[in-house]
């Protein structure tokens, strides 16, 4: 099981968008991805959801979380193989573990909890809450918005996580990305690249 949540190595600089839902994660995934000319590892969970919402007419419970574990993780390996350099990920383990902690009483899955801690990412990109709510099938808290930001924020704080906070229309979000990214890009030597193994 822990095998399944670990993972691959690669030198590459791992980019997560983290926050609350429709703070615009998704949006930003793909304008990074067109600017640094890499690939986005989008969020398992919204098509596991949303096939279950499709299927069965039931939401997320605690025992689908460790199965959407797995699929982030599986997808995110994956995807990594195929980054240039820079790999945007929609969410990470970190962000189940706290949607698990809020949603569910505290209770997180040992082994996700444990992964969610061990998993190593170089930026965390904190989405701020000025951003319009778009109601879908699966979001549900239009009115704890501001307390589940706090919770996603409390999160990088006590894990000790780089972060940067963005606030602002995309423009402007996507100006403050792309300068931090840069900076860690410039620092990384060897960076693999995708089209570098195609060479090969």
């Amino acid at each position: 099981m822990e095998k399944k949540l670990r993972q691959d190595p690669i030198n590459i600089v791992k980019v997560v968008l983290f926050g609350p839902e429709s703070t615009g994660k998704t949006t930003l995934s793909k304008q990074l991805a067109r600017y640094y000319n890499t690939v986005w590892a989008p969020e398992f969970a919204r098509d596991y959801l949303q096939k279950k919402w499709n299927n069965e007419r039931k939401t997320c419970e605690a025992e689908d979380l460790i199965e959407i574990a797995f699929g982030q993780i599986k997808l995110e390996n994956k995807l990594a193989k195929k980054a240039d350099k820079v790999l945007i990920c929609d969410t990470d383990l970190l962000e189940t573990k706290v949607y698990s902690e809020e949603y569910y009483g505290g209770f997180v899955d040992e082994n996700l909890d444990k992964a969610a801690k061990k998993n190593q990412y170089d930026l965390y990109l904190l989405t701020y809450i000025d951003t319009p709510w778009e109601e879908d099938d699966l979001r549900d808290r239009p009115g704890l918005r501001l307390e589940m930001f706090t919770a996603f924020e409390n999160a990088l704080k006590k894990h000790n996580r780089n972060y940067i906070l963005l606030k602002g229309d995309k423009e402007t979000r996507l100006k403050n990305a792309t300068k931090a990214i840069d900076k860690i890009i410039a620092d990384k030597e060897n960076l693999s690249s995708f089209s570098d193994s195609l060479l090969i």
